[in-house]
């Protein structure tokens, strides 16, 4: 690692550092103080946070967003994820260490980080976070690349491992091409699998330079499916009901068929619905950061806002048509 790749951590942080004195003793953070679309959403001014023991605060340079923060802000999941107002929102994150709590012997002022918060927060300024949703930042890994790693790699490394896949399986993939698409279409690709992924035909340069046979979805999907391969072995939707539906009326088994959007659908039908809170350890993160730092996979970021323009980046997110991810920069 050369001398500027080294010291880059360290003046970042001193930048950091600096504009939290010109800003007070404060931080940012978005809000809602009610169930609604993006017009509830709003940025506070909040006590800068402190940490608990085994908790450091980060100073967050990169956020992702994820379709997941829609659900549950519009009171959709309130049975399963209901909110205390003011509730903030945001799992995925990366940034810089500012301080630690007791008992922290695993990171220290100064160490760029990734990982996630389990309390709706990171889509803030500073956000207080255990030492065991965090890992070291890989050099490699853009900030923005890194804030985006949690949701779409823990979410698409447990679809992948429910379905069981082997080489030279078929597998079909629905909104392929999103944020989580995106990941599992190379993880079974780096397995060995044959990809269809339904998608849009924006994307098919995409699925193709990456192993994937593109197929657009719309009526007639299940003809095309067919089409395209003699079996398939398993399917894995990423978008909702029709999907799992569709996957069941192909005969394909239904311990074959995850689901990480039709919760509802799966249990009636019996299909799996594994999200990312199965695989979320610093292991399974760990693996999935080495995979894109060394090139083996790639996280696309479709766009990025500043934290102040949340709602515009909800907005371009919730018309389902882009491709990879979306990221708050605080």
């Amino acid at each position: 690692m050369s001398r500027t790749r080294a010291l880059e951590p360290v003046m970042e942080l001193r930048i950091a550092l600096q504009e939290d004195e010109m800003a007070g003793t404060g931080a940012r953070a978005v809000r809602f103080d009610r169930y609604g679309g993006r017009d509830v959403l709003y940025i506070a001014n909040v006590p800068m946070p402190t940490p608990a023991p085994g908790e450091v605060v980060v100073a967050v340079k990169a956020a992702a967003i994820n379709p997941g923060e829609v659900t549950i802000r519009s009171g959709a999941l309130q049975d399963r994820f209901p909110g205390t107002f003011p509730s903030g929102e945001g799992s995925d994150l990366a940034g810089l260490v500012v301080a630690v709590g007791d008992e922290v012997e695993e990171f220290a002022v100064g160490d760029a980080v990734l990982g996630y918060s389990w309390l709706r927060s990171s889509h803030a300024t500073h956000v207080a976070v255990p030492t065991s949703q965090l890992i070291r930042k890989p050099p490699e890994l853009s900030w923005e690349v890194a804030g985006s790693l949690y949701v779409v790699g823990c979410t698409a490394y447990a679809a992948v491992r429910a379905i069981g896949v082997k080489k030279g399986e078929t597998v079909a993939v629905s909104a392929a091409a999103g944020g989580v698409g995106t990941v599992v279409v190379q993880l079974l690709a780096l397995r060995g699998a044959r990809v269809l992924g339904i998608a849009s035909p924006s994307n098919d340069e995409w699925l193709q330079s990456h192993g994937a046979t593109e197929i657009p979805y719309g009526d007639g999907l299940a003809e095309r499916l067919q089409a395209a391969a003699e079996r398939i072995d398993a399917f894995i939707d990423l978008f909702g009901p029709e999907y799992v539906e569709l996957a069941v009326g192909l005969g394909i088994p239904r311990d074959r068929i995850e689901t990480i959007a039709a919760f509802e659908k799966a249990q009636e039908l019996g299909v799996k619905a594994d999200g990312s809170g199965t695989a979320s350890s610093p292991a399974v993160l760990t693996e999935i950061a080495e995979l894109v730092a060394s090139g083996a996979i790639e996280i696309p970021i479709a766009a990025t806002y500043p934290l102040e323009q949340v709602a515009d980046a909800f907005e371009e997110l919730e018309h389902r048509h882009t491709r990879g991810k979306i990221v708050l920069i605080p």
